[in-house]
């Protein structure tokens, strides 16, 4: 029976003693998020850093892949020195934002108009990882040197 004006709570007394001692529990977990944040904001970082120096190793590559097709494509045509193809290397790597050296291209031959009619004419375009990272100190490829090779057929006039 109700009783009018009076409301019955909907958990007996003895249950709400519970509630009492799991709250005082509770109002000590204030700093427990920052610690969390703290064990795991490392190892996060350290992930998120991973795939820059990662996605950049595959851009870079791709890259450098480009510039020795460009570079053979040329190389493999009458008139080619290899001033022309250096210079025609590097501009396309420099609008990519990769910088090379002139010691970063190779020619084989040396000079490949002394190749004759369907001789192979190679590129090869080499850079260090670190010079062309986007971290100040790469972590995980510091140490690596990235390269592409293409190897053309000269076409010459017999």
């Amino acid at each position: 029976m109700k009783q009018a004006g009076k409301e019955r709570a909907s958990l007996p007394r003895h249950l709400c003693k519970v509630d009492k001692v799991c709250g005082s529990f509770r109002k000590y977990r204030k700093g427990v998020a920052v610690v969390e944040f703290a064990i795991v904001a490392p190892i996060f970082f350290l992930l998120i850093f991973g795939m820059i120096e990662y996605g950049r190793m595959v851009m870079v590559q791709q890259v450098l892949t480009n510039a020795s097709r460009e570079g053979a494509r040329r190389a493999v045509l009458d008139g080619a020195t290899p001033d022309l193809i250096r210079n025609l290397v590097k501009d396309y790597t420099a609008n990519a934002a990769v910088r090379l050296n002139n010691s970063n291209i190779q020619l084989t031959p040396l000079s490949p108009s002394s190749a004759g009619y369907g001789e192979p004419v190679k590129v090869t375009v080499t850079v260090d990882f670190d010079q062309v990272s986007w971290l100040p100190s790469p972590m995980y490829l510091g140490e690596t040197t990235l390269s592409a090779s293409t190897v053309m057929r000269r076409e010459s006039l017999q």
